[in-house]
């Protein structure tokens, strides 16, 4: 199994039954010296509003989420759903559980 790490949209239950036709356990953890940036991205029917995960000067900046056990298969999946905005990596987290995670894709 995998870690993965998730801030936001992720953490629905309505997009876990899309993606993974599953509901996902998580846990409570944290990432610092990250900060959340607002980010558009183009749809289908328009611009929406998410966030995505950029290093912060201070490396006490805390972003909050969960982290969940996904199958490699969850994870290709997940890199299917997310736009060329985001990228994939690996991050320690305040726990100590190294776990994937989406940041900004520069």
């Amino acid at each position: 199994m995998e870690k993965l790490f998730s801030y936001g949209t992720l953490r629905s239950k309505e997009i876990q039954m899309r993606l993974f036709n599953k509901v996902l356990i998580g846990t409570r953890d944290q990432l610092h010296g990250h900060k959340l940036k607002s980010l558009q991205i183009e749809e289908e029917f328009g611009m929406a509003d998410y966030v995505v995960v950029v290093p912060s000067a201070s490396s006490t900046d805390p972003i909050h989420g969960v982290v969940f056990d996904v199958t490699n298969a969850d994870l290709a999946k997940v890199d299917l759903f997310e736009s060329n905005a985001y990228k994939r990596v690996q991050v320690t987290l305040n726990s100590g559980t190294v776990a994937w995670i989406y940041i900004e894709n520069k």
